[in-house]
């Protein structure tokens, strides 16, 4: 990221919480000057002070990007002071859940290129996925310099509508508080047959993370990799035929699970 646009122009971040550090450490490793990069935060951690970068000076005048990591309510008094950033050309890139494209535009001005976007926990890791979509004033290059910053902590994908966001928050962006219940449950039905509370959750842990680990990697249909694990009659069958009854099975609690989450994002993005 040396010699990018971003690297030239520079970027300021607002907000640099969880997980504005763990983007702001993988465009780090990736090559972004820290002189290219400018962190407005009221109450830094040791980490982000020990980086090297801008820290709560005066923006530069015509960044590439403003990346809003900030609460919605701290939105609202932060961005109308940055809207004559730039020659209209700066790109403000969101990742705060549940604010729409419409909002940024009533405070920044329905001419500013705008891009939000979903991440989720494991980006933390560099294990995320981070859906985008940009406003009618951002271009392929606005969500090509959205991409390439995003794509530091895992991958990204194009959605197009925004309406598609809701969706993508009940599977993507709560999906993984859904698997750490399931590893809990997983080990506490680990302990009632039996196995000590330690054991039990180092299997379950490890088996949900090496499933995951498969399946991203091995280019297989989860549904073909189910039936490579499932012996006729055998073990498995068995705990499957529990999971996949029409009637109180996995399958329509998962579809209440995400569509529950779907609708209370939708909620939140009228509110």
């Amino acid at each position: 990221m040396q010699d990018t646009e971003i690297a030239r122009r520079g970027m300021a971040l607002l907000g640099c919480g969880k997980m504005g550090s763990a983007m702001l450490e993988g465009w780090l490793a990736r090559g972004l000057p820290k002189s290219s990069v400018w962190v407005t935060d009221p109450k830094p951690s040791d980490w982000l002070s020990a980086q090297g970068v801008h820290l709560n000076d005066a923006l530069p005048e015509d960044p590439a990007i403003v990346l809003v990591a900030v609460k919605p309510q701290m939105m609202r008094d932060a961005l109308p002071e940055l809207a004559t950033l730039g020659d209209g050309d700066t790109l403000f890139l969101s990742v705060a859940a549940g604010v729409p494209l419409a909002t940024y535009e009533s405070l920044l001005g329905d001419k500013t290129p705008i891009v939000r976007a979903m991440p989720n926990t494991p980006a933390a890791i560099g294990r995320g996925i981070t859906a985008i979509i940009g406003n009618a004033q951002a271009t392929e290059k606005h969500l090509d310099q959205a991409e390439l910053l995003l794509s530091a902590v895992g991958e990204v994908v194009r959605l197009e509508d925004e309406a598609q966001m809701d969706a993508v928050t009940g599977v993507s962006g709560s999906g993984p508080a859904y698997v750490f219940h399931m590893i809990e449950c997983l080990a506490a039905a680990g302990e009632a047959e039996g196995l000590t509370p330690d054991l039990a959750l180092q299997l379950a842990r490890a088996t949900v993370a090496g499933a995951g680990a498969l399946a991203q990697e091995t280019g297989e249909t989860p549904g073909q990799l189910r039936k490579n694990v499932t012996s006729p009659n055998g073990t498995t069958q068995a705990g499957l035929e529990v999971l996949m009854q029409e009637e109180g099975g996995l399958p329509p609690l998962m579809r209440a699970t995400v569509a529950a989450a779907a609708e209370r994002s939708r909620e939140l993005s009228r509110d």
